[in-house]
């Protein structure tokens, strides 16, 4: 009887919250990497070179950084109902404001409010999953989210550059009509995610009261198990060594992540390759990502061990972003830049387990959004690096290596995660792990 209600309660909770979350990420994330398409023609409009194209859409994980500890610690207090909502529409709206920058400046200051209006999504989302879903599942359930990440390119590519192609209607630039077309569906699911979503178990009506008490008590026997481990405060939760480690591996992850999707297209188009034919294959790489990430989070889970899988995601993502860099401006850089994705999305799910292993309540809401706050200045870091580089030395290939480096730093932090979930896997509910 236990198990038949772990498993429709999970089956209910996955259909209900994770189909929308993914979308809502996917349309994040497009909003986000949107610039490296609209980069093939707007930088000439804006008076943008590598440098400060680099610099300038980097300056979005600034604003991300400065909100991302207050938007989630706000979260906590109100929900992910109005929160996630209030995010989306926002960032909605400054999304589409970017069709109106007019130079460098206006640019940069625009991708600092994206940031700032974006900032706590991805980590409040990843709290949210902690009120819903045991700990035997979030390997996966992360890796579901976060696929689309790579989701939002392969979807992204070829739609971004076919909206360049609107260039000249209506006397808008082709890049001004993707800034603008891609943000509309944003602020519509913000609204819906407002109207649909509910915040905690308990007031969940469409589970059975069955259902609801297991689930309730369930989440609530290894949040004891996990304190009764150790408690971690608020303040506690910005200088824990394990936490520190954290910040260290995803800073890698992100930096090696990001300084390769905002400059994937420029580096595809030195194949001679049209801006359609641009998009099309940059679906390939991150193909690989969302297969992988699935992959690796489901295997996670299924042997109920993460450091390892970690560690190995980091040494993939190393040699794949050398492996480019050796090969830049053939075929096979495209090949390099695959394994690439297969490591830095394959390495999702394993690592956003670790936080919740030490961290509740209060101090989840704040250690979740600091590890995802000062790992994403790497999103600052890995294109301005790769911009300089392209500048300085003519080519991509040495800021490739750069985030090469950043992957082994990753790979190397994953010695310092030592923990052991204090969950039993699974049997705390006696479900079965599939």
């Amino acid at each position: 009887m236990a198990d038949t209600i772990a498993a429709t309660t999970t089956r209910k909770v996955y259909w209900r919250l994770l189909p929308l979350s993914i979308l809502t990420y996917l349309l994040c994330y497009l909003d986000r990497i949107n610039v490296g398409f609209a980069a093939l023609t707007m930088n000439k409009d804006l008076g943008l070179d590598a440098a400060v194209y680099g610099l300038a859409a980097g300056a979005f994980y600034w604003g991300y950084f400065l909100f991302e500890v207050p938007s989630n610690m706000i979260l906590e207090k109100v929900g992910a109902r109005i929160w996630v909502a209030r995010i989306m529409i926002t960032w909605g709206l400054l999304s589409g404001a970017t069709a109106f920058c007019v130079g460098p400046w206006s640019f940069t200051i625009m991708r600092f409010l994206l940031g700032l209006a974006e900032a706590g999504l991805y980590p409040g989302m990843l709290l949210f999953f902690t009120y819903w879903f045991p700990d035997w599942h979030r390997a996966r359930i992360v890796a579901g989210f976060t696929i689309a990440l790579p989701l939002a390119v392969a979807v992204g590519s070829p739609t971004s550059t076919a909206l360049l192609e609107l260039n000249g209607v209506w006397g808008l630039a082709g890049w001004k009509w993707m800034f603008i077309a891609e943000a509309i569906p944003t602020i519509l699911v913000g609204i819906f995610f407002f109207l649909f979503v509910t915040d905690r178990p308990a007031q969940a009506r469409w589970l059975s009261d069955e259902e609801r008490t297991w689930l309730i008590s369930t989440l609530e026997d290894e949040r004891r198990l996990i304190e009764a481990r150790g408690k971690v405060s608020f303040w506690e939760s910005f200088w824990n060594p394990k936490v520190l480690t954290m910040t260290l591996n995803y800073f890698g992850i992100v930096t090696a992540s990001l300084g390769l999707l905002l400059f994937l297209p420029q580096m595809i188009k030195q194949l001679g390759l049209t801006n359609m034919q641009v998009g099309w294959v940059a679906l390939i790489p991150y193909l690989c990502g969302a297969i992988s990430m699935v992959i690796w989070g489901w295997y996670s889970d299924r042997i109920n061990e993460r450091r390892w899988n970690l560690f190995i995601a980091c040494v993939v993502a190393a040699v794949g972003l050398i492996v480019a860099g050796q090969t830049i401006g053939t075929p096979w850089a495209v090949v390099g830049m695959s394994i690439a994705a297969i490591g830095l999305y394959g390495s999702k799910g394993p690592f956003w387990t670790f936080p919740s292993m030490i961290l509740t309540g209060t101090a989840a809401a704040s250690g979740i959004a600091w590890i995802n706050c000062i790992g994403n200045l790497g999103g600052f870091i890995g294109p301005t690096a790769v911009g300089w580089a392209k500048d300085y030395t003519g080519s991509f290939a040495s800021g490739l290596y750069v985030l090469a480096g950043f992957a082994l730093l990753a790979a190397v932090s994953t010695f310092g995660l030592t923990l052991k979930s204090p969950v039993p896997h699974p049997e705390l509910a006696g479900v079965p792990a599939e």
